[in-house]
């Protein structure tokens, strides 16, 4: 006879992983605000860019910010760091929580 299924526990599981995506998903786009520069922003400012770009219907705008934003992750480190904290290609600071050597 086969073990019945807990579904709680797989239910609590699903959700454990749900949350920690969620929670790695905001600490990336804080990362993505900080590698931008988009940091120096007030808060009032980036959001309401935020919410312009959300609100574009034009497709053509929509196009030339996802290029520009596909070549600033294609940039060599030494493009976009300052100092030995450089990030290899593609890859943002702080990427996943994971320490600093």
């Amino acid at each position: 006879m086969r073990k019945p299924r807990d579904f709680d526990s797989e239910l609590k599981a699903l959700a454990d992983k749900a949350k920690q995506l969620r929670e790695r998903r905001v600490r990336d786009l804080g990362a993505l605000v900080t590698a931008t520069g988009a940091d120096a922003l007030d808060a009032d400012v980036l959001a309401g860019a935020l919410l312009d770009a959300a609100a574009n219907t034009d497709k053509a705008t929509g196009e030339g910010w996802r290029k520009r934003g596909a070549a600033f992750f294609q940039r060599k480190p030494r493009d976009t760091a300052n100092g030995p904290g450089q990030q290899p290609e593609g890859t943002l600071p702080f990427d996943g929580g994971a320490a600093s050597a």
